[in-house]
């Protein structure tokens, strides 16, 4: 939202990292390597401008008019009403005979070419300004001190003419060192970045590096560029979106499951369900899915490991008709493909999914999908941390999946040690008697309230979640090889 004293970027969550937008009348740097997005931004930055009624100027030293219109209309844009300066061939403008001098043909070229664009500046009296690139006058000057001087004269011209001024440069070395003078001389400085992967698509970050009398939000936030231009995602900071809630237990409507937890993992916290593939992990969520969506609330599950479809029939597989509510509106499935996505998507996804659609209960499934997706990424467990402490603080009741290694499982937890993040742990087992595979459920803790501490067998199949009383006839059932010391007890599933 443009004010008397900001401008928008164009792009609503820079203007977000900026708090706001440009400080007005002020020279920028959009800095970045090619690909990340300099000239989406800039155009972004343009038509902003001319959809609030102020003259725009691309000058632009490098890219053909032909070329920028080519971008434009691959993000379905037209840049009518924006004045475009194109320099791109020295012969037209400076004309041929300028070799003739006694000056070096790169000062007539330096010189003519900055005379022609304060020309054009003053003849259409733009408020905005986007100069591509600094790269071509760098090239023109040829030496570091004349590139310093004529860009510090450009700034000193801009400085009288009530006009934002974005500044494009291509992350160009002179002498194989970065031009740290130009930082100074720019207000504010933005800094794109493009990452090449091991595997899937490139990721893109955008970094603030300075902003002269604003409290902008710093560090890394992830990008994307699609149709209609940049989507920046500003990185989450949990503690600017406090919100009061009440901290009631959230039941699964299986009395025996929320025993475990005294009622239920409470409002505003995380719970770890952890074990062996095949446990019955993802079953026990969609049971707390299905419960919230029946009491009218909204609930959504973030999918890294299994298709919708498959994740739908099990459900109905258990007496579970969610596809009712995702009709309704009041379940959101979504698959997330994890070579596509980035932590800081990941956040703004859930981020939107509660304050867009007053989420109230959601399920991530499963950590490792999520590790897998991020795999090069260095702060996985700051950033998950953040983004737990975020939906806590909304009030929202998590569930998180953690696969164990193997079959069988072991005790760790995982690669990603989240456990101590978590809230409440729900640990599952297989366990062998009677000649068959059995599973245990117990809770491992609890920080919210209290919980049992008894081992109990779990049943999954076509009646729904079961739970069965205490296995006090068996020891070393965690182990997944238990030795039987009672006298002979029924276990669950030979009681009707």
């Amino acid at each position: 939202m443009t004010t008397p004293d900001r401008v928008s970027t164009g792009n609503a969550g820079l203007d977000t990292i900026l708090r706001g937008g440009f400080p007005a009348n002020r020279l920028f740097l959009l800095e970045g390597t090619p690909g990340s997005g300099k000239t989406t931004l800039a155009l972004q930055f343009l038509l902003d401008g001319r959809a609030k009624g102020e003259r725009g100027l691309y000058i632009t030293l490098s890219e053909t008019g032909e070329e920028l219109d080519s971008v434009a209309r691959s993000h379905g844009w037209s840049l009518d009403g924006i004045s475009l300066f194109e320099l791109s061939s020295a012969d037209e403008v400076l004309g041929r005979g300028r070799d003739q001098s006694v000056l070096h043909s790169f000062e007539m070229e330096l010189g003519g070419t900055v005379k022609l664009i304060e020309g054009e500046v003053e003849r259409v009296g733009p408020c905005r300004v986007v100069f591509d690139s600094l790269s071509e006058l760098r090239l023109l000057a040829q030496d570091p001190l004349r590139y310093r001087r004529q860009v510090l004269s450009l700034k000193q011209f801009f400085a009288g003419r009530h006009a934002t001024v974005l500044l494009v440069d291509d992350l160009t070395t002179i002498h194989g060192e970065r031009d740290q003078h130009l930082h100074s001389l720019c207000h504010g400085v933005i800094t794109l970045e493009r990452l090449t992967l091991d595997f899937g698509a490139a990721r893109r970050r955008l970094e603030v590096q300075k902003l002269r009398g604003v409290d902008f939000i710093a560090g890394y936030h992830d990008l994307v560029i699609e149709r209609g231009g940049l989507k920046v995602f500003p990185r989450l900071i949990a503690a600017d979106h406090p919100s009061p809630f009440v901290g009631e237990p959230v039941a699964s409507g299986v009395a025996e499951l929320d025993a475990l937890l005294d009622g239920g993992p409470l409002r505003g916290t995380s719970t770890l369900i952890t074990g062996p593939a095949g446990t019955g992990k993802t079953a026990i969520t969609l049971q707390y899915l299905f419960a919230a969506c029946e009491r009218g609330e909204r609930a959504a599950i973030y999918e890294f490991d299994e298709r919708i479809g498959t994740l739908l029939y099990r459900a109905k597989t258990m007496g579970l008709d969610l596809d009712k509510h995702l009709e309704n509106g009041r379940l959101t499935v979504r698959q997330m493909d994890p070579a596509a996505i980035s932590p800081g998507e990941f956040a703004f996804l859930i981020q939107s999914e509660v304050e867009d659609r007053d989420c109230r209960l959601l399920v991530i499934d499963s950590l490792n999908g999520y590790l897998a997706a991020m795999s090069q990424e260095q702060q996985l467990i700051l950033q998950m941390h953040e983004l737990l402490s975020y939906l806590n603080q909304r009030g929202v009741a998590t569930f998180l999946i953690n696969p164990q290694q193997g079959l069988v499982g072991t005790m760790s937890l995982s690669s990603l040690n989240i456990s101590y993040v978590a809230d409440a742990v729900i640990l599952i087992r297989f366990f062998e008697a009677g000649g068959r595979i059995r599973k245990a459920i117990s809770v491992l803790k609890n920080r919210a309230g209290g919980h049992g501490d008894s081992i109990r067998e779990l049943r999954v199949d076509a009646r729904g979640i079961r739970v069965g009383e205490p296995l006090t006839e068996f020891q070393g059932v965690l182990t997944g090889t238990p030795s039987y010391v009672g006298a002979g007890g029924p276990l669950m599933e030979d009681r009707s």
